[in-house]
């Protein structure tokens, strides 16, 4: 079945981004279904998180567009992304140290809340409502992921993997369709590797994916399709069975030929 572009979540068609003389980023073209789980790899300077900024609105394109189920996507803010519909995981977290885990997990419900401010300043009864209906959606994410037992408990707290969940449970408890995750396998073990494999496969079920990760094993066990950067350029996309004995990935970012890789 052809797809349409109106069945098209997220849309990059031919976006450049300089710096100075630098170019970061070179004609880069993806598109992403609902349903699926997309990669992003390439070396260190490939462009991958200049292309997430993009994206997220922290950095204008210089030539090329991006459109959200078929409309342009010019001026939007990095604040404006959950209204959109977008969440976003940073590598570095970006938890609230002064917040417990279930706060920080409602601090990324607020697209969800049917009051504005000023209602929740004035502690009217329908904010009041707003916010056991968040706290409730929290804690169901927060069970979700298995985390529900650390609620109460500050992120300092809690070791590193956990703290990972947590970031995942606020991007998650706004209930985006699409869902944008940077590294989300950095300092993890192999067995919480593996169970955020299997979370990943998962969640294609309720959002869309993409994901900027350097563990190859993780991107050819969840994605559907990879996008390669190279210096700022696409230079494969498709299946992870095909990127994975593209010569040219293999020359770029696996630093082997194809029949000189390992078997998985």
């Amino acid at each position: 079945m052809t797809i349409t572009s109106h069945e098209k979540l997220l849309e990059v068609d031919g976006v450049t981004v300089r710096f100075g003389g630098l170019v970061a980023l070179h004609d880069v073209g993806l598109s992403i279904r609902p349903g699926t789980v997309v990669g992003v790899i390439g070396p260190n300077g490939a462009g991958k998180t200049t292309l997430f900024n993009v994206v997220c609105g922290f950095l204008r394109p210089d030539e090329g567009e991006l459109r959200w189920k078929g409309r342009p996507l010019r001026k939007h803010r990095p604040d404006q992304l959950a209204g959109l519909g977008i969440a976003r995981t940073l590598q570095g977290l970006g938890l609230f140290g002064g917040l417990t885990v279930l706060e920080n997990v409602m601090t990324g419900a607020g697209r969800l809340a049917r009051t504005g401010a000023l209602a929740s300043l004035l502690g009217t009864g329908r904010a009041a409502r707003d916010e056991r209906e968040l706290r409730a959606r929290s804690e169901d994410v927060l069970a979700e992921l298995d985390i529900a037992h650390v609620a109460d408990l500050l992120p300092g707290a809690l070791p590193y993997g956990v703290r990972k969940r947590v970031a995942l449970a606020r991007a998650l408890v706004a209930e985006p369709e699409l869902l944008l995750l940077d590294e989300p396998a950095s300092g993890l073990s192999t067995a919480e590797m593996d169970e955020l494999a299997t979370r990943i496969t998962s969640l294609s079920e309720k959002t869309a994916v993409v994901l900027v990760e350097h563990h190859m094993d993780l991107v050819m066990r969840v994605c559907d399709e990879v996008v390669v950067l190279d210096f700022g350029e696409v230079i494969a996309t498709g299946p992870p069975d095909v990127v994975r004995v593209d010569p040219a990935v293999a020359d770029a970012y696996l630093g082997t030929a194809p029949e000189e890789q390992p078997s998985a």
